[in-house]
């Protein structure tokens, strides 16, 4: 099954579930992908960016090489807006409403592919906004909002575990205690605003977290 949210001659915007790849994997058992079943529909649908397996919410494709050049060209030069809703273990102290900035730099945990680590002396400048929207006490938990000013690999999974605030589900960067207050990764790509690569429209897309 596909959520398309939108589509024309240039770009397709997916709802992606968790749960499922971006693109294919390793292995026979890897090839089921979002990418595969948009191409079984829209044979020209090309993969512009991606999102974690386990993470839910927003992705992009082109229609045509054309169109993946001009939208690839807007991500690389970070004009397209991405933002996240994340739930993390822990209460943080912070006021709802307040954001700051995490500027962590991180690298490839070489012995633990894929997984990545905060690493100061050869990773790559990583920024990642964090918005406080809401406290849960009762749950020892944290609802707020990411933006990833920078493009790397596992960014805000590693940066939440990194300020000590794992997000809840997380497999690969949380203890089990924190993965298992939540059947799923707590991580959705929330909301996307870019200008359509033809026209140079402003368009933004909005997806409510199921969690």
């Amino acid at each position: 099954m596909l959520n398309v949210l939108y589509a024309d001659e240039a770009l397709l915007v997916l709802d992606k579930p968790a749960g499922l790849l971006s693109v294919p994997g390793r292995g026979e058992d890897k090839q089921d992908c979002l990418s595969r079943r948009v191409q079984t529909r829209y044979p020209d649908a090309l993969i512009v960016h991606r999102l974690d397996m386990a993470t839910s919410g927003l992705i992009i494709m082109a229609r045509g090489s054309d169109n993946q050049r001009r939208l690839s060209k807007a991500f690389a030069a970070r004009q397209v807006r991405k933002q996240y809703i994340a739930v993390i273990d822990g209460l943080l102290a912070q006021d709802a409403g307040t954001a700051r900035t995490i500027d962590l730099p991180i690298g490839v945990d070489w012995p633990n592919r894929p997984r990545r680590v905060i690493d100061f002396a050869h990773g790559k400048a990583s920024v990642t906004a964090l918005r406080v929207l809401s406290h849960a006490p009762d749950q020892g938990s944290t609802r707020v909002e990411l933006e990833p000013l920078t493009g790397r690999s596992h960014q805000l999974r590693v940066h939440m575990q990194a300020i000590a605030h794992p997000i809840l589900g997380d497999a690969m960067y949380a203890s089990p205690e924190v993965q298992s207050k939540c059947a799923r990764l707590a991580l959705h790509a929330l909301s996307l605003e870019l200008l359509h690569p033809q026209t140079g429209q402003l368009l933004t897309f909005y997806s409510p977290p199921e969690f």
